[in-house]
C-alpha cells in the first residue's frame, strides 16, 4: 500500500455534522432499540432468527462508550485542553445535557407503575420495580457500585458511568496529548487490555460483562479507548478512499466473527476501525436528515425502555384477555417497535430540545457574567 495513503503531514478533516458519524449513531440507537425490543415478541428474535440479538447488547454499548469518548475529545479536546473551557464547566455541561432527560423518564415510569397498580394492572415482574433500586437510578449513581442498577429504566446505567468519565475527561486529555497519535493509540489500547485482563483476575468477569454497579470500571477502559482514536485520527491523516476500505471491511467482519460467536476483543477491535474510518472521512455534502436523525439517538436511548415497559404492559393484558393471534402478536410487536422511534422524536422536539435551549441560554449568561471577572478567558458552550 502507498504510504501517501496515511500521513502525519496532511491537514486531518474536521469533525462535522451531517457524515457517517452521525449516521453509526443513529443505526446503533436504532439497534439498541431492537435489542432491548427483541425478547418482547411471541418468541425472542435471539431465539427465532439468531443468538445475536441477544448478546448484541454488550457490541451496542461498547459502541456507545467508545463512540462518546471519540466524539467529545474531537468536539472539546481543543477548549479544554487550552483551558477555553475549564473542567467544572465541561462537567456542568455535560452533565445537564443528560440528567433532564433522564429524570423526566425516570419519574414518568414510577407514575406509570403507579398508576397501572392503581387501576389494577400491576406489572408482571415486580422484581424489575424495587422501590429500593429506585434512588439510586434517579441519581444517576447506580454504576458506582451503588445498590440500584436493576429494573426500572436499567439502560441508564451506562449514562451513570459516562458522568464519571465526564469528572476525568480533562485529565485524561491532558496525559493523551502530551503522546504523538501513534504513541496514545498503543497506550490506549494497552490500557484496555490490561483492564480486561484485571477485572478478569480480580472480580472474574472480563470489562464488558461486568455487573452494572460496576459500569464505571467497564466504561471508562472503553472511554479512554475512544479519546485515543480521537487522538489518532486528529494528527493522522488517512485517504478518505482507505478509511471507506477500512470501514466497509470492519462492518463486514464485525458481522462475520458475529455470526459464530461473541468474539468480544475482535468485535472490538471491528468497532475501533469503524469508527475510526468513519472519523477519517471528510464531510463534503453534509445530510440534515442525517444530522436530525443523529440529534435524536440520545432520546432514542433514553426513551426505549419506558416505552417497551408501557407498550407491552398493554399488549399483555390484551393478549390475555383476547387471545391474539401470533401474527396478531407480531404485528403489534411491530407498532411497539415503530412507538419507540416516533416517542423518541417527539420527546426530543417538545420536551428535551427545548430544555437543552433553557440550559445553553441560562449557561451562556452564566458565562458573560463571569467574563469580567475571568480576565477575558473565553468559555465555548456550544455543541
Amino acid at each position: 500500500m502507498a504510504w501517501s495513503a496515511i500521513s502525519t503531514r496532511n491537514e486531518t478533516p474536521a469533525i462535522s455534522r451531517g457524515g457517517w458519524l452521525d449516521a453509526l449513531r443513529f443505526i446503533v440507537a436504532s439497534l439498541i432499540i431492537l435489542h432491548h425490543f427483541q425478547a418482547a415478541g411471541p418468541v425472542p428474535l435471539a431465539e427465532s432468527l439468531h443468538p445475536v440479538f441477544e448478546r448484541g447488547g454488550f457490541l451496542l454499548t461498547n459502541f456507545f462508550l467508545i463512540d462518546s469518548g471519540y466524539v467529545l475529545m474531537r468536539v472539546y479536546g481543543g477548549a479544554v485542553g487550552r483551558g477555553a473551557m475549564s473542567p467544572g464547566d465541561f462537567f456542568i455541561k455535560r452533565f445537564l445535557r443528560v440528567y433532564p432527560a433522564h429524570l423526566i423518564m425516570g419519574l414518568s415510569l414510577v407514575a406509570l407503575v403507579l398508576i397501572g397498580t392503581m387501576a389494577g394492572v400491576a406489572p408482571r415482574n415486580p422484581e424489575w420495580f424495587a422501590w429500593d433500586q429506585l434512588p439510586a437510578q434517579l441519581t444517576l449513581t447506580q454504576a458506582f457500585g451503588l445498590h440500584g442498577g436493576l429494573g426500572w429504566n436499567a439502560p441508564s446505567w451506562s449514562i451513570s458511568a459516562l458522568v464519571g468519565c465526564y469528572v476525568l475527561f480533562p485529565y485524561i486529555l491532558t496525559g493523551l496529548k502530551r503522546l504523538g497519535p501513534w504513541s496514545a493509540l498503543l497506550v490506549v489500547v494497552g490500557l484496555y487490555l490490561i483492564a480486561n485482563a484485571a477485572t478478569q483476575a480480580w472480580l472474574g468477569f472480563p470489562v464488558y460483562q461486568m455487573p452494572m454497579k460496576f459500569g464505571f470500571l467497564r466504561a471508562l477502559p472503553l472511554f479512554v479507548l475512544g479519546m485515543g482514536l480521537a487522538v489518532f485520527t486528529e494528527r493522522v491523516w488517512i485517504a478518505p478512499r482507505l478509511a471507506r476500505i477500512v470501514g466497509v471491511s470492519a462492518a463486514v467482519g464485525l458481522a462475520v466473527v458475529q455470526a459464530f460467536d461473541k468474539n468480544a476483543l475482535i468485535s472490538l477491535t471491528f468497532i475501533s476501525l469503524i469508527i475510526l474510518a468513519a472519523g477519517a472521512i471528510p464531510v463534503l455534502r453534509p445530510s440534515k436528515l442525517i444530522e436530525r436523525a443523529s440529534v435524536v439517538s440520545f432520546s432514542m436511548f433514553i426513551t426505549n425502555e419506558v416505552v417497551r415497559i408501557a407498550w407491552f404492559g398493554v399488549v399483555n393484558v390484551m393478549i390475555a384477555k383476547f387471545a391474539l393471534s401470533v401474527p396478531v402478536q407480531w404485528g403489534l410487536w411491530g407498532v411497539g417497535v415503530l412507538a419507540a422511534f416516533v416517542f423518541a422524536f417527539a420527546f426530543h422536539t417538545a420536551i428535551d430540545q427545548p430544555i437543552q435551549n433553557a440550559i445553553k441560554a441560562r449557561l451562556s449568561r452564566r458565562r458573560t457574567s463571569r467574563r469580567p471577572i475571568e480576565a477575558g478567558a473565553v468559555v465555548s458552550l456550544e455543541g
